[in-house]
């Protein structure tokens, strides 16, 4: 299965009541296994999850805790990009150089790294103590 495939599969699978906004997202580990995640809302905001912090749990619970390649879709009218809280997410697991495509349901698609998407990251370096 395609990155998009799994995205788009994800996406359906999303409970958005509030918003009616779904999210899919999947990531390929440097496996080789894909984990999807889709948006699950909460009434009470802002205790959902987004697809992004959903498929990078499936990652982590199958064992696999590198990213090698991220895919995102929502139903909007431009490529729907992470929000800044999983864009560090994905830059725990993912070097800079990961590739990002987001996506609409229409086909349109916009591709970035994860240093593109989230320059300055914080990271291990920060916490060092020489």
């Amino acid at each position: 299965m395609s990155l998009k495939d799994a995205a788009e599969r994800a996406r359906r699978n999303a409970y958005a009541p509030y918003s009616n906004f779904k999210v899919g997202a999947a990531i390929r580990a440097a496996s080789g296994a894909v984990h999807m995640g889709c948006n699950v809302e909460n009434v009470a905001y802002p205790e959902g999850t987004c697809a992004e912090a959903g498929a990078i749990a499936a990652m982590v619970l199958a064992g696999d805790t590198a990213v090698a390649e991220v895919y995102v879709i929502a139903e909007s009218p431009v490529p729907v990009s992470p929000c800044g809280g999983c864009r560090q997410k994905l830059a725990e697991f993912g070097a800079g150089d990961v590739r990002v495509t987001m996506a609409t349901t229409d086909g349109a698609e916009q591709v970035m790294t994860l240093a593109e998407l989230l320059p300055g990251a914080f990271n291990t370096d920060h916490m060092r103590r020489d």
